[in-house]
């Protein structure tokens, strides 16, 4: 492996860090979590095993770190497109989007998994990542309540549905070595997309847009 360089002690830092959580997200998508060593991590990385301590205590550490690194992106990325965009159907599209498309070609353990690896303490930081996914759909499902564009129902209900919907998705789109057919993915998705829609009560025009009931 090449010598990491930077301009700095702090550019260093963060440029080693990033090999480190690159690293362990290819070992996951490779070879998964179980039997999964510091050692091995430190030699995907590049690095010496000392130097992947000096970032994360043991392989609990490592995981949340990484697992809020994934997401924290995610949710990042997701709320530039969602900002670029006026009318809360579409927002909706593009979080159904989005959310299937991670699902499906995440490296991360489901969430019970990943309950019975992680402390208490660890598996709770998860959780702000989930409120801010929950709030983001949330306000989306409200904005279009107040523009007319759904009718008014529960939007806590309709939140728990549409992850539901997404979730059950994403496991139908996994062949049997836990991948998407790249034929399929994206009729697939479309049509998650459009159900979604559909199920908490948006309506279109004959050209696919949205309309107000």
């Amino acid at each position: 492996m090449p010598r990491i360089q930077a301009e700095s002690n702090a550019a260093q830092r963060a440029l080693t860090q990033r090999r480190i959580l690159d690293a362990f997200g290819e070992l996951l998508f490779t070879r998964g979590l179980p039997g999964l060593t510091m050692t091995d991590v430190a030699r995907q990385a590049g690095v010496g095993r000392t130097a992947v301590y000096n970032y994360y205590a043991d392989m609990e550490e490592l995981l949340i770190g990484y697992a809020l690194d994934e997401t924290g992106r995610f949710l990042a990325d997701l709320k530039t497109e969602l900002n670029a965009l006026e009318n809360p159907i579409d927002r909706l599209a593009v979080y159904i989007r989005a959310q299937v498309e991670d699902l499906s070609r995440r490296h991360l353990p489901p969430g019970p998994a990943m309950r019975a690896v992680l402390s208490p303490s660890s598996f709770a930081k998860l959780g702000d990542h989930v409120g801010e996914l929950n709030a983001l759909l949330t306000q989306i499902l409200r904005d279009a309540m107040a523009e007319g564009y759904l009718p008014r129902a529960d939007v806590d209900e309709l939140v728990r549905l549409v992850h539901g919907s997404l979730t059950a998705s994403a496991d139908r789109g996994r062949g049997e070595d836990g991948a998407a057919d790249d034929d399929d993915a994206e009729r697939r998705t479309a049509a998650t997309v459009r159900f979604i829609q559909l199920g908490v009560g948006a309506r279109f025009d004959a050209e696919g847009r949205p309309v107000r009931r």
